[in-house]
């Protein structure tokens, strides 16, 4: 297949242009799990910061990725949907990946794809780790598709995890109140590991809380006084002070 080819072929897992909609909406990581394993877990050999939210993840995402980049790391970017070009949602230091990469990988794994029949969003997540850790990176933003419990993306084991904040979005899929989206969004939280909340309603909060608490590691609320902390192998840091309530360090 050539390059077009390629995007035809991968276009065609979206729900659109399957014809089946919602059914689409696999509720479990199996697929990616699966395909990660085939690929002898990509994920799992470069460090990463995971980022979801109703509004505001995408912007976060690249504001972090130039950060990174700035001070001297090889940092790749995970992010979707696209504007223009597939490779939008697959850079590295703000490059896009080649369709050089795209056509091997997907042929690569073709026959992973026809026995699973993963959804597009399933494949250009294993694409994404697997171009990220043969060309590796110092560390990865990762940027969530939908929700975060149940997300591709939720297979990895960040640095830090952060939710920028939670509004009604994906309601036939994440629930149709706050409380519950925010649980959903939350599902990235994992045990031991640091979480910014970028903005806790009322109807939030107390999710955030209670689930930071189950995984044993401190919640910083950035719009409650909370100080953080991060340091990339002793290269270099940077802090950002929101005003003195907790301080928590990652060492990325």
């Amino acid at each position: 297949m050539d390059y077009q080819q390629t995007l035809d072929y991968l276009f065609s897992r979206l729900p659109m242009f399957s014809r089946i909609g919602a059914a689409a909406y696999k509720a479990d990581l199996s697929n990616t799990i699966e395909l990660c394993n085939s690929l002898c877990n990509p994920q799992q050999k470069f460090k990463t910061v995971h980022i979801a939210g109703t509004n505001g993840k995408g912007s976060v995402s690249h504001m972090l990725a130039a950060i990174l980049q700035t001070a001297g790391y090889k940092t790749g970017l995970y992010t979707s949907p696209h504007l223009k070009d597939f490779r939008e949602r697959i850079k590295i230091d703000g490059k896009t990946v080649s369709e050089e990469f795209v056509i091997d990988f997907t042929n690569k794994i073709k026959t992973q794809i026809e026995k699973l029949e993963p959804s597009f969003f399933e494949i250009t997540v294993a694409m994404a780790f697997d171009y990220f850790a043969q060309e590796k990176v110092d560390i990865a933003i990762i940027e969530t598709g939908m929700g975060g419990r149940l997300d591709s993306t939720n297979i990895i084991t960040p640095e830090v995890s952060v939710i920028t904040n939670i509004g009604f979005d994906h309601m036939q899929f994440l629930g149709d109140t706050l409380e519950k989206i925010a649980f959903e969004k939350a599902g990235i939280i994992k045990q031991g590991i640091p979480v910014v909340i970028g903005e806790a309603l009322l109807e939030t909060k107390p999710v955030f809380e209670k689930i930071a608490e189950e995984k044993k590691q401190i919640c910083c609320l950035a719009n409650e006084n909370a100080e953080v902390k991060t340091q990339l192998e002793a290269k270099s840091s940077f802090s950002s002070n929101y005003k003195k309530r907790k301080s928590t360090d990652s060492n990325l």
